[in-house]
């Protein structure tokens, strides 16, 4: 058996011009992309076991995105130094690895992160989004009240069954904990919520917007986000805020790399359901 080396990932991507992060069939995605400028690079198959911290939907965007891959400790000591420049000229402009190094064995881009913190922004301007903040802001029709948005979020921090916010998976959990939400109003007038969480569900936060813009529009009462956490079933009244306005800006790990593995098994043990 060959020595291999576990290297993480530090990613950016806009996510105008993806299919979501993970491969699919004939579909363009973050994956598909790092997989094959990885490949051009390495070696067709030399890095293996791609694992990302949040398989972020269709247009999405990240700018601290983290993932990790395998690689022969020989080829990644052989590449180390040059690996960075040769994928800015082999990967599309709208995707970037900012960072690769070497992690303990045990580190999992997924189950040893402790939280993920999301922004999402909204101009609620007359004119709509400025042209170069388009792919990255949603443009809202009427106007916003913040201490509105902000009481709506108030409600929804702290350890809550998303369901009504989530697509539900067979056998997965709906149980999450919110650590983070809050709206500022930028110096450009953008307002920018902060979502931050152990992990989230699919839609989670999006759905969670969704239903907070409906608060600060004057469309539902500031404590409506908080009373659909009572359902067990997604709520069919809650829209999902468009995904362009999203953005996973970080992935939070241990201080001590020694905790990467402990990390990880207790996630695994919440997340993962057991064989059938």
């Amino acid at each position: 058996m060959q020595e291999r080396t576990r290297v993480r990932l530090d990613v950016s991507y806009d996510g105008t011009d993806f299919s979501g992060w993970a491969v699919q069939p004939q579909r363009r995605t973050v994956a598909g992309a790092l997989v094959a400028a990885l490949d051009l690079v390495l070696g067709a198959g030399a890095a293996t076991g791609l694992t990302v911290a949040g398989r972020t939907d269709a247009g999405v965007h990240a700018t601290g995105q983290v993932c990790h891959v395998d690689l022969r400790t020989e080829l990644w000591h052989q590449h180390e130094h040059t690996l960075l420049r040769r994928l800015a000229r082999l990967l599309p402009t709208d995707v970037r690895v900012r960072a690769m190094t070497g992690a303990p064995a045990d580190f999992d881009a997924r189950f040893s992160a402790t939280f993920r913190r999301y922004e999402y922004r909204v101009t609620d301007a007359p004119w709509g989004a400025e042209p170069l903040r388009r792919h990255d802001t949603l443009s809202w029709p009427s106007r916003l009240d913040l201490a509105a948005l902000n009481t709506a979020a108030d409600g929804l921090v702290g350890e809550h069954d998303f369901a009504a916010y989530c697509r539900r998976k067979e056998n997965a959990t709906t149980l999450r904990e919110v650590t983070r939400l809050d709206w500022r109003r930028a110096p450009d007038g953008i307002l920018v919520a902060t979502v931050q969480a152990d992990a989230f569900c699919q839609a989670m936060v999006r759905s969670l917007v969704g239903a907070m813009l409906a608060v600060g529009d004057g469309r539902r009462p500031a404590d409506w986000p908080a009373g659909l956490l009572a359902r067990r079933e997604r709520a069919s009244e809650v829209n999902v805020a468009p995904a362009h306005g999203l953005t996973l800006v970080e992935v939070g790990y241990p201080d001590d790399p020694a905790e990467y593995g402990r990390r990880a098994t207790r996630t695994r043990r919440l997340r993962v359901p057991p064989p059938a």
